[in-house]
């Protein structure tokens, strides 16, 4: 498991680590709270050195990708760097990716668990699905971002294909999970942050949250499905899939028919259930409210 000291890796790290013989790596061996985690090999695979790493991968049977290079200025995290600004940094984590295949691949690896993002086709969401005018992002849907994080996600999808086709010699096997939003819903934050994107006013950014809402043990099932499912190939026999990685939300706007049918994937949970107070407190409320200026 890459970036094994992350976010997204804390929601799997104690339950997988009892389940499979788990091998940790990141740049760091510290979580963003500064707490030590145990096991964890430091690596860059930024490096294109890959023998400085290689040894990581060997007897390797499945990959979780999940390490990510933030935007950065003279070091130190930065998220107000401008959208047309975030080129270079995006292109390094492209070129991670990449290193994370090759090395798995040179080791004889299985499969590769791939933490894409819902970023990798998010033009969609922004300009159809909030105006009304799409319902449902499907996988089979042509990856278009508006941004350039976006766009890396999606190039670490088209990246892997070659890897999977067999084009190289064997087919290495790809899922590649669209991961929707695996963090707690902060209603509280979302109603008082005012007219800001991403759907355009708070109640619909509360709806839009509620619908991208991945809880921690759907997340390790899915994973766990992801590295388990035995048959991932499509019509054409290539082992590559694109999944979407959310809870079964009632307010969902991405398809979950390829991590169901492909991978097994049966969500327990649903933002709607889990978040119930907040949906009576503030969707509820406000909508009863507009109705009312309405009638």
């Amino acid at each position: 498991m890459t970036g094994g000291s992350g976010y997204v890796a804390s929601l799997m790290r104690d339950e997988f680590s009892r389940r499979y013989d788990l091998v940790l790596t990141d740049i760091s061996d510290r979580d963003r709270d500064g707490r030590a985690i145990a096991g964890v090999k430091l690596a860059d695979l930024g490096d294109t050195d890959r023998s400085r790493y290689q040894s990581l991968f060997e007897g390797v049977d499945t990959v979780i990708h999940l390490s990510y290079k933030r935007s950065s200025a003279g070091g130190v995290f930065r998220d107000d760097i401008p959208q047309i600004d975030r080129f270079a940094v995006e292109n390094e984590n492209v070129v991670m990716a990449n290193n994370v295949y090759r090395a798995a691949y040179d080791a004889g690896v299985r499969r590769v668990v791939v933490a894409s993002s819902n970023h990798a086709a998010d033009w969609y969401e922004h300009s159809l699905v909030h105006a009304g005018h799409k319902d449902v992002v499907s996988p089979a849907d042509y990856p278009v971002s508006d941004n350039f994080y976006g766009w890396a996600k999606a190039a670490y999808e088209l990246l892997s294909w070659p890897y999977a086709c067999g084009k190289f010699g064997r087919r290495m096997e790809f899922v590649q999970v669209r991961i929707g939003f695996p963090t707690p819903v902060n209603a509280e934050a979302i109603m008082s942050a005012g007219n800001v994107p991403p759907a355009g006013n708070p109640v619909a950014n509360l709806k839009r949250y509620l619908g991208a809402h991945l809880s921690p043990r759907d997340c390790r099932q899915l994973f766990s499905k992801a590295i388990e499912a035995e048959n991932i190939s499509d019509a054409n026999g290539i082992p590559y899939v694109i999944v979407y990685g959310i809870s079964g939300n009632t307010r969902r706007f991405w398809s979950l028919d390829s991590a169901r049918n492909v991978l097994g994937y049966r969500p327990e949970d649903d933002s709607e259930v889990i978040y119930a107070d907040a949906v009576r407190r503030h969707i509820l409320s406000s909508e009863t409210a507009i109705g009312r200026l309405g009638g």
